[in-house]
């Protein structure tokens, strides 16, 4: 018996994503987004969603067309950064762009921190290390985000007089 691996068991299974779960993710990300954004759904609205008094997160609205949007959703951390280096601040600073598709209703994570167009697989190793199920994940980590507004966010409300 050899510690090597024989090239059979090598060779790896290619991934292949998980349809049903990933549509039925951006469909209740959808509908979370939604409930987010409230009456805030043209070109330039924004929304904060104040969950601590270290943590907060906005959503902007970028682009709004006929059967689509593109929002921004940011995580700010509110105190203390002014000395910490760009770098540092920008990796506590994450964001996501959001392609919401009103006639699929389904939002999708397009691009987030380091990723400019989130691919459905990446081949593993790869030179970004991103993982082989990277669009699942980021999907996730949105919804776990527009959960965390849902449940803890408070926004400041203009009572009309």
């Amino acid at each position: 018996m050899s510690f090597f691996p024989s090239t059979k068991t090598a060779e790896r299974k290619r991934y292949q994503p998980n349809l049903v779960s990933l549509m039925t993710l951006c469909a209740n990300n959808y509908m979370l987004s939604l409930k987010l954004q409230a009456n805030k759904t043209h070109t330039g609205d924004l929304r904060h969603f104040f969950i601590s008094d270290f943590l907060s997160y906005s959503i902007s609205v970028n682009e709004v067309t006929r059967y689509t949007s593109l929002i921004t959703i940011e995580q700010k951390s509110l105190t203390g950064l002014h000395t910490l280096s760009k770098a540092l601040k920008s990796s506590l600073h994450p964001r996501m762009t959001i392609r919401l598709y009103h006639d699929a209703r389904m939002a999708e994570v397009i691009s987030t921190q380091d990723i400019q167009q989130v691919k459905p697989r990446y081949d593993y190793p790869n030179s970004h290390m991103h993982q082989q199920d990277e669009k699942q994940q980021i999907n996730q980590f949105l919804n776990e985000w527009l959960h965390l507004c849902l449940q803890l966010g408070q926004v400041h409300i203009e009572m009309p007089s």
